[in-house]
């Protein structure tokens, strides 16, 4: 069992002036989890808000739509933050983003946080039939426009790599003309957090985002694999974004013995999958994750295996080590120890997806939790 004082230092470092450290209180979140129903779920949230939670993300990849999910949850809540984790930006136009936050900012009186991401070539060209082109300058004049819009200050202009509003001349009808949005936001300034991996896009996440969304994050090498991106956008960060958050963790169960470090096998089918089969040869950003996190053998085995349609085999080959990084399942003082991992690092927000134990419910895990943290 690993233990975080036995780590070397995690502490990402930003930029020259000295480690990244918080002043702040971390927040305990969790994504969504709706397999046993999605009204079901909503209701757990409220329950979950009585218990502590600070925020709940909600995912849309080629299922449901999350917006009106999140509409849902906001009309049974009131105080639990709600986070798109994420809507992907090929999907939607810029405006009709930035007008979803505003309503669901409305609806939450100020609660809401906009997560944005680029997905895949797969699910955006397979099932949505939209070009994959240019994520990052997409990603970053996005962001541009969302906030013009919510502040209103004077009629929506944008010149572009990607998108140029109102359509200049020669396109479309000619007609078009600048606008504001009608509606006041009840925020000029939603969080918008960013799903990113690549380095790059990293980079990009760190000057511009308010939050960062990685996954798989591994506190322990976080600095080799990103410290150098998150610096580089730190350098470039405007002073009124203020620090940037950060949204991670994993599973989470507190107890003893065998049975609670035993869970962190469930993590293993969704490394497997993320890491064998999202995406193809050569184009899975999980799978250049781990082989940054120094898993490159493996990395390829569980590749291999997974795209070859033998998938008990391909979770059989997930390192150890892999999965007990990146969950939190132990007894009280060695969850402890990994909530400081997370924390050094520079996360913000503590994602977990708990695990009851015998006379343990959810609600009771998250009052545990929020007493350590």
């Amino acid at each position: 069992m690993l233990n975080a004082k036995d780590q070397a230092p995690v502490t990402l470092k930003y930029c020259d002036k000295g480690p990244y450290t918080r002043k702040v209180k971390m927040k305990i979140s969790l994504m969504l989890d709706y397999s046993g129903g999605f009204k079901k779920a909503a209701h757990n949230v409220a329950n979950l808000e009585k218990a502590g939670l600070d925020m709940v993300w909600v995912a849309e990849a080629y299922g449901l739509d999350s917006p009106s999910q999140m509409g849902y949850i906001a009309a049974l809540t009131e105080t639990v933050e709600i986070g798109a984790a994420i809507i992907p930006i090929f999907t939607r136009t810029p405006t009709l983003i930035a007008m979803t936050a505003a309503g669901l900012d409305t609806l939450t009186d100020g609660r809401f946080h906009l997560g944005l991401g680029a997905s895949g070539p797969q699910v955006i060209e397979g099932f949505h039939g939209v070009a994959y082109t240019n994520p990052l300058a997409r990603t970053r004049e996005i962001i541009e426009i969302c906030r013009t819009v919510w502040k209103r200050e004077a009629p929506l202009t944008h010149e572009g790599q990607n998108y140029t509003i109102p359509l200049p001349a020669g396109e479309g009808t000619g007609l078009g003309r600048a606008l504001k949005i009608i509606a006041h936001p009840v925020r000029s300034a939603i969080p918008i957090w960013v799903a990113s991996l690549g380095e790059k896009n990293v980079a990009m996440t760190a000057e511009v985002a308010d939050g960062w969304l990685p996954i798989l994050f591994i506190p322990e090498r976080a600095h080799d694999v990103w410290g150098a991106s998150l610096a580089a956008g730190a350098a470039k960060r405007s002073a009124q974004l203020g620090e940037l958050m950060i949204s991670a963790g994993g599973l989470l169960a507190i107890g003893e013995g065998d049975e609670v470090t035993d869970l962190r096998n469930l993590q293993r089918s969704m490394i497997a999958l993320y890491v064998g089969g999202m995406g193809a040869k050569g184009k899975n950003f999980y799978n250049e994750l781990a082989i940054r996190y120094g898993f490159e053998k493996e990395a390829a085995i569980i590749q291999d295996l997974y795209l070859a349609g033998k998938k008990r085999e391909a979770e059989a080959a997930v390192p150890e080590e892999f999965i007990e990084l990146t969950t939190l399942c132990g007894p009280k003082s060695y969850v402890a120890d990994r909530i400081a991992a997370f924390k050094q690092a520079g996360v913000t927000h503590l994602e977990i997806h708990p695990v009851a134990l015998g006379e343990q419910t959810v609600a009771s895990v998250i009052g545990t939790l929020r007493e350590m943290v």
